[in-house]
């Protein structure tokens, strides 16, 4: 039953995918499907962190190959937390699309992508091999590939292309660094790999090679200066596909980073940590300075989604119980929310039929619910009391005060009040302001696909004329025009709801949180599990 608990995670959205292709031609039996996988994804995930905090790390040695030999899958705390928090995502996105992607789309094996996607971000959070993880980033970034380029419009493969390149150089600096490790270590199995360094029976060149891992996965994640691709992607292909995105792939990256310091390079931490520092410090503050000049509503989420991962990177670096708690509490709190905001965002796209914040306005009047949906998760990502990113960041800020860090400390303070004024840079124009054309007295229309009186009609909605219109099919407009939505509204109230239930009920996720840091100042726990006595 524990083996079986293992791999669920691999085999799920494997066999989901594989049948999700065979059914090409029946698309109500495909998302089906998609659901029902997402719904196991989601218990195997959560029974996998049960599991895990009852009876300690979980080991499985595929082929029965013992390690460092064989190909290892390993579940710690903060791994078996990812793989939950990514079922729950799973789940989100897919109760989403049964509205919120178009039929055209989804005759091109969207359903089919995405579980292969989930199976690459589970198969990071659950490999014990540097070689593996390298594979299963690839599985993941593949399927992303063709994602965000899903549907062929030029805005989408614009960003496509951008996207695909830079994570092709650092998939090119990754696999690198893998072969540096192997021929300078003569193994790639992660605990085994700790070990060798840790006894300091291997030269500089090990150095390197995690120099080159943490450029590597610093392209992933989105650190300063390495973001920049980022923005440029991430609010091109349609709404669902932007949130699991945004919500999980670039934390794969964050995963990738804290387990390798933590577990390979944690002797050279003295040394990474005033670089640590000073990129978390400079992450924040750029993301945030980005998400205020912006004007479309998913650019602003995208530029915030670098700025958090400056917060996550602070707990990494300071790396004390306190912050490395703070910061896996802060990964699933994030997850939760930025997930949320961008499948908001889609709904208000569906409402007023624009991304751009001085083509919306009035949803505050015409739809309370949506308004109310939208302040719950961006109240949170800004750090007001008592949601979940209120927590978060008051572990991470005690955490840098502890230390005496008073200077990034100082900047996450000011960052989180800079949140504040973008998420209410959005109100104000999305919801709060009355729509554009309209009279005072006027109810703000459902649709913007059709242009005011005042102006002549065009044959194409206003957004076909944006930069970045994200959502220009035919089948598209057809969406918005049918006014469908209660999947859509029910998978972002159930993140909402979590979201102010973890504000509520903080401490158990906490618990959890310090276990996990326990387990990651611990590397000796990991490396007793995986490897054979007297290996």
């Amino acid at each position: 039953m524990k083996s079986i608990l293992l791999v669920l995670p691999l085999l799920v959205p494997l066999s989901t995918a594989a049948v999700c292709l065979v059914l090409w031609t029946r698309p109500w039996l495909q998302r089906a499907v998609s659901l029902l996988g997402t719904v196991t994804l989601l218990l195997a995930g959560v029974s996998l962190v049960s599991l895990v905090a009852s009876e300690g790390i979980q080991v499985i040695q595929l082929g029965n190959w013992q390690a460092p030999v064989g190909i290892t899958i390993v579940a710690d705390l903060f791994g078996a937390i990812m793989v939950a928090v990514s079922g729950l995502v799973a789940f989100s996105v897919v109760l989403y699309s049964m509205q919120g992607i178009d039929r055209v789309r989804e005759s091109f094996g969207f359903h089919s992508l995405l579980h292969v996607l989930f199976l690459g971000v589970n198969g990071s959070f659950l490999t014990g091999d540097v070689f593996n993880l390298y594979v299963w980033f690839e599985t993941m970034l593949i399927a992303s590939f063709v994602l965000v380029a899903l549907g062929g419009e030029k805005a989408q493969l614009e960003g496509a292309i951008k996207y695909a390149t830079l994570n092709l150089v650092s998939s090119a600096i990754f696999l690198a660094a893998a072969g540096v490790l192997y021929g300078t270590v003569g193994t790639l199995n992660m605990a085994d790999l700790a070990q060798r360094i840790g006894s300091g029976e291997v030269g500089g060149v090990a150095s390197v090679a995690g120099a080159m891992l943490l450029v590597s996965f610093g392209l992933k994640a989105g650190l300063f200066p390495l973001f920049f691709w980022l923005p440029a992607s991430y609010h091109t292909p349609p709404a669902v596909i932007s949130a699991v995105m945004a919500g999980l792939l670039t934390k794969v990256g964050v995963y990738a980073l804290v387990r390798v310091v933590s577990l390979l390079f944690v002797r050279d931490l003295a040394y990474l940590q005033p670089l640590l520092l000073v990129v978390a410090g400079l992450t924040m503050v750029t993301g945030v300075l980005g998400a205020a000049a912006q004007g479309e509503f998913r650019r602003v989420l995208s530029f915030h989604i670098i700025s958090q991962i400056g917060y996550m990177i602070l707990g990494l670096a300071l790396f004390t119980p306190l912050a490395l708690a703070g910061m896996v509490f802060y990964l699933v709190h994030h997850i939760i929310v930025k997930t949320n905001l961008f499948l908001i965002a889609g709904i208000a796209h569906r409402v007023c039929g624009s991304y751009r914040l001085e083509q919306l306005g009035g949803i505050y009047r015409s739809r309370l619910w949506l308004a109310l949906l939208f302040l719950v998760p961006a109240m949170s990502l800004a750090g007001i009391p008592p949601l979940s990113g209120f927590w978060a960041k008051l572990a991470l800020v005690r955490a840098g005060l502890e230390t005496e860090h008073y200077l990034v400390t100082a900047a996450a303070l000011a960052v989180g009040l800079l949140t504040l004024f973008s998420m209410t840079k959005i109100w104000n124009e999305a919801f709060w302001k009355r729509a554009p054309g309209s009279s005072e007295t006027q109810t703000p229309p459902p649709s913007a696909s059709q242009p005011p009186a005042s102006q002549p009609p065009t044959s194409q909605p206003p957004t076909s004329q944006l930069p970045s219109p994200a959502a220009g099919l035919d089948s598209d407009a057809t969406l918005r025009a049918t006014g469908n939505m209660g999947w859509m509204v029910a998978a972002s109230l159930l993140l909402a709801l979590l979201t102010v239930g973890i504000g509520f009920f903080a401490e158990p996720l906490f618990a959890l949180a310090n276990e996990t840091a326990a387990q990651l100042l611990n590397p000796a726990e990991y490396i007793e599990a995986v490897l054979p006595k007297g290996a």
